[in-house]
């Protein structure tokens, strides 16, 4: 069985302090990047769009899946080939 393996993107909060305001990391193998966090938008909306920035900024595609973790939140590329198990 031959699987594609790509990069999760985990994001965690970073609250204001006295030079900047709140902002959100999103952070890979491949780099990290900052975003503002947004307050018109909830807090798992404010991570899935800091883990989408950094998607584009590397052109990743594809639909995403996305859960919850002690310290933020991991998305990972769904799609076609990436299915290791069956979780029956």
């Amino acid at each position: 069985m031959s699987h594609w393996f790509r990069q999760a993107i985990t994001t965690k909060y970073h609250g204001p302090t006295n030079t900047r305001g709140a902002r959100i990391s999103a952070r890979a193998e491949a780099g990290r990047i900052f975003v503002p966090y947004n307050h018109a938008l909830n807090s798992s909306d404010n991570h899935a769009a800091a883990a989408m920035a950094l998607a584009e900024k590397w052109g990743w595609d594809g639909p995403w899946h996305g859960g919850g973790t002690a310290t933020g939140y991991v998305f990972v590329r769904g799609g076609e080939g990436t299915e290791v198990a069956n979780g029956r």
